[in-house]
């Protein structure tokens, strides 16, 4: 198939298009790279910068790709910015979809496999979450990705537009070719292997008072490359909805930091800090619904395993794609 990935410059968009193209399709990334990289994009695939803001400039590329499906992972994905700058998350990610949206339609596109977030369930009733959890978002990075849910089922309903949405936990790990770098770099992992590496001082724990075994804050972290995965057999499946993406098991602050202590040998200094606001105390995935429709599982579900490919990675690259 010829498929179009939006944010194909950025961590989940790079390995996507990877095994896209070990899958046998051809792939076209439109990314603006201003928080993605150039050397995060395969080689194999086709890159033409441009904005989702442009709505004219993602029309005529996709009158001119037409391509058979989309991937839309192009958006700001940081929970404490967006707490901080909730217009800049509404402009940019619902504003973007739309433009997207209204490209597909123009150029009769009417696939797509959105890049959502368990952000949108905000604070769950009940863990493991299953995807009829009350999506209650606690800041404006999961309610923007909830209107895109909410824009792209109208869009199914009322112009037939085939529509999945998967709802991802932690994205973590890495391939031997592409890994994750961010600036800022706010999530978990790759902060405790800097700091491994000696690039970060210490590990900052947002909040040790929560209401967990160890009062910190627990998630499911699923890797890099199962995700990608998901996301080609959702394309293949032919389906629309919402999936679940996770493993299932709940891992701690804490309990991450020890892991990463385990795989690197190093000793990672770390110590408490306040909470950050929009934080939930617990999400862990049912994903029950992607192993009966997709037939996915996760490859990868051991979180010492994901710490080591990731650390193999930031040995390699450890200034990222500055290298």
């Amino acid at each position: 198939m010829k498929i179009l990935v939006t944010g194909g410059a950025g961590y989940i968009g790079s390995v996507t298009t990877e095994l896209l193209l070990d899958d046998g399709h051809a792939v076209t990334v439109f990314d603006n790279l201003g928080r993605g990289h150039r050397g995060a994009v395969d080689g194999r695939a086709q890159l033409i910068e441009g904005d989702l803001a442009d709505g004219h400039r993602i029309r005529e590329v996709m009158l001119a790709e037409k391509p058979d499906a989309v991937m839309h992972f192009a958006a700001y994905a940081l929970v404490g910015e967006s707490m901080e700058r909730p217009e800049m998350y509404f402009g940019n990610n619902v504003g973007g979809c739309v433009n997207l949206s209204e490209a597909m339609l123009a150029a009769g596109v009417k696939r797509i496999v959105f890049s959502s977030t368990c952000a949108t369930y905000g604070d769950p009733r009940k863990v493991p979450i299953t995807e009829d959890e009350p999506q209650l978002p606690t800041n404006p990075y999961g309610e923007s990705k909830l209107m895109c849910e909410k824009m792209l089922n109208w869009y199914h309903r009322l112009h037939g537009m085939q529509a999945v949405f998967l709802r991802y936990f932690n994205a973590c790990g890495a391939t031997e070719k592409f890994g994750e770098d961010h600036e800022p770099e706010t999530h978990l992992i790759p902060i405790v292997l800097r700091t491994a590496l000696g690039r970060r001082e210490k590990v900052s724990v947002f909040g040790a008072d929560y209401p967990t075994p160890d009062g910190t804050c627990i998630r499911d972290y699923i890797h890099i490359a199962d995700l990608a995965r998901a996301h080609i057999l959702a394309l293949e499946a032919g389906v629309s909805g919402a999936f679940n993406l996770g493993n299932g098991n709940g891992y701690s602050v804490r309990e991450v930091i020890e892991a990463a202590r385990r795989v690197t040998g190093r000793d990672i200094p770390a110590e408490n800090a306040g909470r950050r606001p929009g934080d939930p105390p617990r999400l862990v995935a049912d994903a029950a619904r992607a192993a009966q429709v997709l037939k996915w599982q996760p490859a990868f579900p051991d979180l010492d395993e994901i710490i080591s490919g990731a650390w193999e990675w930031h040995q390699a690259h450890p200034d990222g794609y500055a290298d």
